[in-house]
């Protein structure tokens, strides 16, 4: 007789194949959910890493932009200091000139010339006076001409001063050019 096997064994194969499927599919599910889990992992510390040196180099440049403010603030003050030291030095260089530039002013003033107002501004003085006579007023020119502390005298103005008809005076102005004799001297020598 024909060997006829009772056992339900395609079944049987069926549900080990299945078994077989079903196991195969959780480990490659296992094994996919695994590997995506490490790569986020790896995306998330290389994320966290580059935050990190973000944060870092923030820091650092907030630094720098402070110690950037700190200097400029330093050079603004520098450069104050030395435009005080500027000008302190310059008015301490001017002091001699000052009274030389006086002294010539009553040497070449002649007598019956009476100041009336004197401004200095840069190198150029201002002068406002009264002259009994216009002569005098001629010498007074040529005294400043002479001098060596000034140069280009120059008058600005010359208004005669009536008493019903008689000229009884003149007031002028004059603008003259202040130079220093020891400094021109130094820079003629070099």
């Amino acid at each position: 007789m024909a060997n006829i096997d009772l056992r339900p064994w395609r079944e049987e194969r069926r549900k080990a194949r299945q078994n077989q499927f079903v196991t195969i599919l959780a480990i490659v599910a296992a094994m996919a959910a695994g590997s995506g889990w490490m790569w986020n992992q790896s995306v998330q510390n290389k994320i966290d890493f580059q935050n990190t040196r973000n944060t870092y180099l923030e820091n650092k440049i907030a630094e720098l932009d402070t110690k950037i403010r700190e200097i400029q603030t330093l050079r603004q003050q520098r450069e104050e200091l030395i435009d005080r030291m500027n000008v302190i030095q310059s008015l301490q260089g001017d002091r001699p000139i000052i009274v030389h530039v006086f002294e010539e002013l009553v040497n070449a003033t002649p007598d019956g010339v009476y100041f009336t107002d004197l401004s200095s501004s840069g190198n150029t003085i201002q002068v406002s006076a009264r002259a009994d006579k216009a002569l005098t007023i001629s010498d007074f020119l040529r005294n400043i001409d002479r001098s060596e502390w000034f140069d280009n005298a120059f008058m600005t103005e010359m208004v005669s001063v009536k008493e019903g008809s008689e000229v009884v005076g003149h007031n002028f102005k004059l603008r003259i050019n202040r130079i220093n004799p020891v400094a021109a001297g130094e820079e003629n020598e070099s």
